[in-house]
């Protein structure tokens, strides 16, 4: 049997994507039904009240690479983009609405880095201080 293949540019941006995003799909569903994820939790019905983002990463988490749209390569695009934005954030203003914006993206920053410490100081893995 063939082997299914997406196009290179695909294949870096959904190895960004997955270095940017620690969460498993799970674990970002349970988040956005949290109290705690603020405006972006799910409501009552679970298509209403949930950031439109966190929906989008789910899915793409929940997606194989070769069944991926045009519109998860956007979402792909995006988070990568706005996590390396937040994680950018000097340490003095990074706080609890921080944390909460990058989890909405799938990104909890106070997991630890797979890539270590030596890779990319002051990125992923540290939490507000």
């Amino acid at each position: 049997m063939a082997r299914e293949r997406t196009d290179p540019q695909t294949e870096e941006l959904w190895q960004e994507f997955h270095a940017s995003v620690n969460m498993t799909g799970e674990e970002l569903r349970r988040w956005l039904l949290t109290d705690a994820s603020g405006p972006d939790r799910f409501g009552s019905e679970p298509s209403m009240g949930v950031s439109d983002i966190g929906r989008r990463v789910v899915a793409v988490l929940d997606k194989r690479r070769v069944d991926l749209t045009g519109e998860d390569v956007e979402t792909m695009r995006t988070v990568v983009e706005r996590v390396g934005e937040l994680l950018a954030t000097p340490v003095e203003r990074r706080d609890d609405a921080w944390r909460h914006r990058l989890m909405t993206l799938g990104h909890d920053p106070l997991q630890p880095d797979p890539r270590g410490a030596e890779d990319d100081p002051g990125a992923g893995g540290e939490g507000p201080q």
